[in-house]
């Protein structure tokens, strides 16, 4: 399958989720590896919306850009932007948010020795997207981890109905958050394939290869 003339939407980056106006959760997902896959798209004649996270990135030519910063933001952006044919969720999207957003800067006291904060769950784009009306025909999901990746990235690719689950680790010194390199290995429904190190645009274009072949 051709990309050519395909709608394609990606998200990338990571989430910001505000606890005060000075103080936020976050991660280390630079969005470089969402950016090179939407940029890849686009030279290969996609029609191609991104919707990014709060990154320092200049737009890849040819992409329709939205930049959003927390989680509900995400999902309210990426679900208005669908139909799509495919769909690529390689942002780093927070799991909880804080149940509360303080007005006022958080303020410590001399007696004060912790802060409790009570998180909630934030909504799960990737099996809303695929579990949507408009579900895309391709729906290819991320697995950020830092240990027992097959075991993990197999139990998404099920628990949350998608096509392909594209694992990475984490917390090493090559390779994912904060990087211009990455690895991955993809696994779909009776079978997966390694993508050695490579530099993220590489990886982007490897994995365009890979979807052209089974799409």
């Amino acid at each position: 399958m051709s990309l050519a003339g395909k709608r394609i939407l990606v998200s990338a980056g990571p989430t910001f989720e505000d606890i005060d106006p000075v103080r936020f959760l976050g991660n280390r997902s630079s969005g470089k590896m969402g950016f090179a896959i939407a940029g890849e798209a686009a030279r290969r004649g996609a029609v191609v919306q991104l919707v990014a996270g709060p990154v320092s990135l200049t737009t890849p030519a040819g992409v329709s850009r939205q930049d959003v910063r927390s989680a509900a933001q995400m999902h309210a952006a990426v679900m208005a932007a669908l139909p799509a044919d495919i769909y690529i969720g390689a942002a780093a999207v927070a799991d909880f948010t804080p149940q509360q957003v303080a007005a006022q800067k958080l303020k410590k006291t001399p007696d004060s020795t912790h802060m409790t904060l009570t998180l909630v769950r934030t909504r799960d784009i990737l099996a809303d997207v695929a579990a949507a009306r408009l579900r895309p025909a391709c729906v290819v999901g991320f697995a950020a981890e830092t240990d027992d990746i097959e075991r993990y990235a197999q139990g998404k690719l099920a628990a949350k109905g998608v096509d392909m689950i594209c694992a990475n680790q984490v917390g090493r010194v090559e390779g994912g958050f904060e990087s211009e390199q990455n690895a991955l290995t993809v696994y779909w429904p009776g079978g997966s394939v390694a993508l050695a190190m490579a530099t993220k645009t590489e990886i982007a274009a490897q994995l365009l290869n890979l979807l052209e072949s089974r799409f």
